[in-house]
């Protein structure tokens, strides 16, 4: 029998409808269709009774997976919002294993669209790519301030943003968000995350706020301008040797230059984009990725940027720290990969230790 406390709590958090095992099987074929993979568990296809296609997440055992299962269904329960994935229902089995249930989106993840160095579906146009980033924007900005609580994302990644049939974009995956109250600045929580998207109060001991998700968010906006993933290991082709690529700093360098276009996704090179247009994007990651979370821009400051009712300046310069931390733990590594890889950060007085899972 599962926990009394258990059902109480799902009660309490007013959830959408409750499905079997024996029924979620039905719907999935007995899981043989798996369309993802996250840190807590696989995601897969499924049809409801009603003829309505999902997916259907299952997170795995106990531990992480209670609080991630807990996190996610109290905090997704009570949004409602276009731009933020929709919790359809959820299931818990006997053996400890916790599934949730989410409409399904044909066009998939934002990542399977934009990097080339995997299996890129397609291109996105321009016009997509402006969109998505306002979508984005806009769902923080929901998320940041218009909730009862200020809730906090902290994943914020290609991975985790999908696109439905018109590449709308939608936020999903808050398996490790934090929500606060409306009266608190930020707070304290052990660091998690995906490697190129972890800001940097995240590596070291100091609370994270909702500027933590702007730093993510300006990472995302820099990928979607140049179609590869921003920390990279990039092969020679002539004398094979190594070396790690910081997509920032080759904006920021190319922007200070007058070359900005030289950044933009090939893929895109048949369409006709204004300059202008990309400087927008660029300048706004580049204000979200400053080191200091003080000199980060609010989400809404974000969405009136991308709206032009708020001017765009220069961005001031940044020392950009990730540059030599990241080149000093990947340089050993020869083969190399340009996959993101979650992470989690242990802390202590003197010594930053990551382990890559």
């Amino acid at each position: 029998m599962l926990q009394d406390d258990q059902h109480n709590f799902l009660e309490m958090a007013g959830l959408p409808t409750r499905f079997t095992i024996k029924e979620l099987e039905t719907a999935t074929g007995n899981f043989q269709t798996p369309i993802g993979e996250g840190g807590s568990g696989a995601v897969f296809k499924g049809k409801l009774e009603d003829g309505l296609t999902v997916a259907v997440k299952r997170i795995k055992g106990q531990g992480n997976g209670e609080a991630e299962f807990r996190t996610e269904i109290t905090i997704i329960a009570s949004l409602q919002h276009f731009s933020l994935v929709r919790l359809l229902g959820y299931g818990l089995s006997r053996g400890g294993d916790r599934y949730l249930i989410y409409p399904f989106f044909g066009n998939g993840s934002l990542d399977s669209w934009l990097f080339k160095d995997e299996k890129k579906t397609a291109h996105l146009t321009w016009m997509h790519r402006c969109r998505i980033a306002s979508d984005v924007a806009k769902a923080l900005a929901y998320l940041h301030h218009e909730c009862h609580h200020q809730i906090l994302h902290l994943d914020i990644k290609p991975a985790n943003i999908l696109l439905d049939s018109s590449f709308r974009a939608l936020v999903s995956d808050f398996g490790i968000s934090k929500s606060i109250g409306k009266d608190e600045s930020s707070v304290m929580t052990r660091a998690r995350g995906t490697i190129g998207y972890v800001p940097p109060e995240m590596l070291v001991p100091n609370a994270i706020s909702t500027k933590s998700d702007v730093y993510s968010y300006g990472m995302v906006l820099l990928e979607l301008v140049g179609g590869r993933r921003n920390f990279m290991t990039v092969v020679d082709t002539e004398s094979q040797q190594t070396h790690n690529s910081y997509f920032p700093k080759i904006v920021k360098d190319k922007m200070m230059e007058g070359k900005l276009m030289e950044v933009v996704d090939p893929c895109l090179q048949r369409e006709e984009i204004r300059e202008e247009e990309v400087m927008v994007l660029v300048r706004v990651a580049l204000w979200c990725i400053q080191e200091c979370p003080d000199l980060r821009p609010s989400t809404t400051e974000i969405v009136d940027m991308l709206d032009g009712r708020r001017p765009v300046p220069v961005p001031p310069q940044s020392p950009m720290f990730l540059v030599n931390f990241f080149n000093m733990e990947t340089e050993s590594n020869t083969s190399g990969s340009s996959q993101a890889q979650d992470i989690e950060v242990g802390l202590s007085d003197s010594t930053i230790s990551i382990s890559i899972q």
